[in-house]
């Protein structure tokens, strides 16, 4: 049962639509360095995750430098990928993989350590949500509820990564491509502008 707990928590708390999961569905459209966005994802939640249950939020939530950190840093982040997504909506083009340069792997990979890390709400669902509950399961339990956990992240990441390329033939059109980057800088923006409003 803690092995079950831990998935279906960790699911739900993943599948809501925010930035990590826009810019792995923008990766996995533009069939673009997916497996390490996908696998840096899912590594990060389970580093997260297991320093939740190792005690790593009980020590988070009592330092709000650390906290404001990531507030501030998080929300500057978010402000400029959305800028970033509004000047490609403007200038919309094809998504097919012939058509475009694709972006440098490290460059890719530190956008997405970004959305990971620079998200203050990733280390409140993460490292102190996640955490407590799998430490409510006791000492026996509280690794297999991590563990169920850590296996949702991976399930999700790479089902959302891999399969989104089953939509690139709608995307193939620019008016497609327009649509996807102008939501993207909303919610970028709404997500910047929340995590500042106290």
């Amino acid at each position: 049962m803690p092995l079950f707990a831990g998935f279906a928590t960790s699911l739900t708390l993943i599948v809501a639509i925010g930035a990590q999961n826009a810019f792995v569905l923008r990766q996995g459209l533009r069939r673009e360095h997916v497996l390490p966005v996908v696998l840096t994802c899912a590594l990060s939640d389970a580093l997260l995750i297991s320093g939740g249950i190792a005690g790593l939020g009980a020590l988070l939530t009592r330092s709000q430098l650390a906290l404001d950190i990531a507030k501030f840093g998080g929300a500057a982040f978010l402000f400029l990928y959305a800028g970033f997504a509004a000047k490609r909506a403007l200038n919309p083009g094809s998504i097919s993989p012939a058509d475009h340069a694709p972006a440098a792997l490290r460059s890719v990979v530190l956008t997405c350590l970004g959305f990971t890390y620079l998200n203050p709400h990733v280390y409140l669902d993460t490292v102190v949500l996640l955490g407590s509950l799998a430490n409510q399961r006791g000492t026996d339990g509280r690794w297999l509820y991590g563990l169920g956990a850590v296996t949702a992240s991976f399930t999700w990441f790479f089902t959302l990564g891999f399969l989104s390329r089953k939509l690139t033939p709608l995307f193939a059109r620019p008016r497609s491509w327009q649509f996807l980057d102008t939501a993207i800088a909303v919610l970028m923006a709404t997500l910047a502008t929340w995590m500042l409003v106290p």
